[in-house]
């Protein structure tokens, strides 16, 4: 019972979030103010309510533990409703802090960086704490990170008192429109769409070599679009296909490798993309089916490479088709549900093609899944309070999502004072000396590192505002800048040591984290080639510079390198491939996405010789799967 009550806090919660993303999207915005602020008030509370509760076979959280989080609670209240008191105040600007304003500020950023630690653990926490720092103790600082220096008070007015920074755009954006699309994936998994998908999905895949593995491709492609959180599509997805992936023959580093990759590149598919779809029309300015239109066939493409992956994976091993064999029955109730997912989303196109605001899109989708449930699941009108039970998960899931943003917003009004992102996008094109590749590869660095550990909206925040202006220095269009800046930003989450998908991946498959992060990274590869090929080629986004003989040039020459870059990567086609070549198809694979002709021309000859010579050594040689079973990425 006591269990029960301290859960009913972080339950309302929770549910009130929900409650707050439906609302908005169905009467849009009443007081911009209050809802920014208690929506981040609310998130917190669920965070903090949630460490009050000890989960079955875990001990009592200690007196100290329950004494700072009533701190928390009580400072979230006292920042938060201080600023309520003054932000009539703030709309003018007319406003001088007293000691009091100062001291509450400084609360409500300590609750916020203690909730991101909780949450993200130290890399979101040290990004944001060495922002807060950097106002404050940067004209100390020597060369390009020195700036004129901010006394405390203009660093708390920027960051606390101001819609510029925890309160800003970014966090307005997230209650406006994303959160709505987090209930819709949350209800969608509350309803059973999710286990109806994934069975149809197997069902369709189970008479190829790669079964499982295929199945895990598709259904993360579908739940990561939705997703905000690479690592909770893993885990949702994840538990279904990892066993079924290593029951077929893969070992369990492929089979954990296979789905953090795939769920990570949730976030680049249309037509949601893990939500930052809405954050870079808000950014840029550019509409937001445009970007979806430009995302879609690197995104296809990428995809494309893990199915090439998986098949070949399953040809070296010599896996074969089961023809059917032990596939879970798939019922009336299955098919029903699963056409009520493609509903859902066709309805979200139809209502932004047709000019509708993507909060009211999200909306409706949400409705169409919760008249699906009732209609259709027979458990959910015997049994209604579970709607509120979706409702709450789905309010957990949103709260994570805007402690994160909450935290960027410490990283935005910093970098909105210092002018940081200008000043190293001007020190990264003095290093590069004006040499492109050399600027991108520095980008691509810097990307990597920024993103680690982050969800996909907040590392596309914080990414783009250092290291956007890099590259649009240098001519590339704004819309191909922030798609190279939004795949590395995605791709961090499989790459070492962070790899947060891959950590998340290791535990259902029982391998070891930092061989399922190689796995996925091996995987993933092909994601590291594509940004560079559209920003070379923008043709292939169907937006920029598009002609269909350019976009059928650039297609056929993307789709050439990746498959020179899968096979050299996993050592097989047709059988084993000696180390020359595939250190010859790694090198035609990179020349093929280079825009001089001269270069795309010698790949070309190169990935077609070595081909030629693999086919004419190796007529039809297949490795026994006894023989070949212990030899995978």
């Amino acid at each position: 019972m006591k269990q029960v009550l301290m859960r009913v806090p972080e339950a309302t919660a929770a549910l009130a979030v929900s409650g707050i993303a439906i609302y908005t999207a169905a009467f849009g915005v009443l007081d911009e103010a209050l809802l920014r602020g208690g929506t981040i008030a609310l998130g917190l509370f669920v965070v903090v309510f949630a460490s009050l509760v000890r989960e079955p076979g875990q001990p009592r959280p200690s007196l100290p533990r329950i004494l700072a989080d009533v701190a928390l609670l009580a400072g979230t209240c006292l920042a938060i409703g201080n600023f309520f008191v003054l932000y009539e105040d703030l709309q003018t600007g007319l406003f001088v802090l007293s000691d009091f304003d100062l001291a509450s500020a400084w609360i409500g950023l300590a609750v916020i960086l203690e909730a991101t630690r909780r949450l993200f653990g130290l890399p979101l926490f040290l990004v944001a704490a060495a922002a807060l720092a950097y106002c404050i103790l940067g004209n100390h600082l020597p060369w390009v990170l020195q700036h004129a220096g901010f006394s405390v008070e203009q660093t708390l007015s920027t960051i606390w008192f101001s819609f510029d920074g925890v309160f800003g755009r970014a966090i307005a954006v997230v209650t406006g429109f994303i959160l709505i699309f987090i209930v819709f994936g949350a209800v969608l998994e509350g309803i059973g769409a999710g286990e109806s998908v994934l069975k149809i999905v197997f069902r369709l895949t189970d008479r190829l070599r790669g079964g499982p593995a295929y199945a895990a491709v598709v259904s993360s492609a579908v739940f990561g679009t939705l997703s905000g959180s690479v690592a909770a599509n893993v885990v949702g997805t994840g538990t279904f296909t990892i066993p079924m992936i290593k029951a077929r023959g893969f070992s369990a580093r492929f089979a954990g490798g296979i789905e953090a990759a795939a769920s990570s590149g949730g976030q680049i598919m249309p037509p949601v993309m893990g939500a930052v779809a809405f954050i870079m029309a808000d950014v840029t300015g550019i509409p937001y089916l445009t970007i979806c239109l430009a995302a879609l066939v690197p995104a296809l493409f990428y995809y494309g490479s893990l199915f090439l992956a998986v098949g070949i994976q399953a040809a070296k091993l010599g896996i074969e088709p089961t023809g059917g064999q032990g596939r879970a029955p798939i019922t009336p109730l299955d098919w029903r549900l699963s056409g009520a997912l493609v509903l859902a989303l066709a309805a979200v196109v139809y209502l932004l093609v047709a000019g509708y605001s993507p909060a009211l899109a999200g909306l409706a989708a949400v409705a169409i899944a919760f008249a699906a449930g009732l209609v259709l699941n027979g458990t959910l009108r015997r049994q209604p309070m579970r709607l509120l039970h979706i409702l709450v998960a789905a309010g957990r899931s949103c709260a994570v999502i805007i402690i994160a943003v909450a935290a960027i917003g410490i990283v935005i009004g910093a970098m909105n004072m210092t002018g940081l992102g200008l000043r190293f996008a001007s020190a990264i094109l003095a290093v590069s000396q004006n040499d492109i590749l050399l600027a991108l590869v520095l980008m691509m660095a810097g990307c990597l590192v920024l993103g680690m550990g982050m969800p996909t909206v907040p590392a596309y925040l914080i990414i783009v505002l250092v290291m956007g202006p890099v590259i649009e220095e240098m001519g590339f269009s704004t819309l191909t800048v922030h798609l190279f800046v939004v795949y590395f930003g995605v791709l961090s989450s499989v790459t070492p040591p962070v790899a947060i998908a891959a950590f998340a991946a290791a535990p259902i498959s029982g391998s070891k984290p930092m061989e399922t992060a190689v796995s996925a990274l091996r995987l993933a590869m092909a994601g590291f080639v594509i940004p560079y090929f559209f920003i070379f080629n923008p043709s292939i986004t169907l937006v920029d510079g598009y002609s269909l003989p350019l976009f059928a040039w650039a297609a056929a020459r993307l789709a050439f390198a990746l498959w020179l870059l899968a096979t050299g990567l996993l050592g097989h086609e047709g059988g084993p491939l000696p180390l020359w070549q595939r250190v010859l198809r790694l090198a035609a694979a990179l020349a093929l996405i280079s825009p001089l002709a001269e270069f795309a021309g010698a790949g070309l000859l190169a990935g077609a010789a070595c081909m030629a010579v693999q086919r004419w050594l190796r007529p039809g040689r297949t490795p026994s799967r006894q023989t070949r079973l212990g030899d995978h990425p």
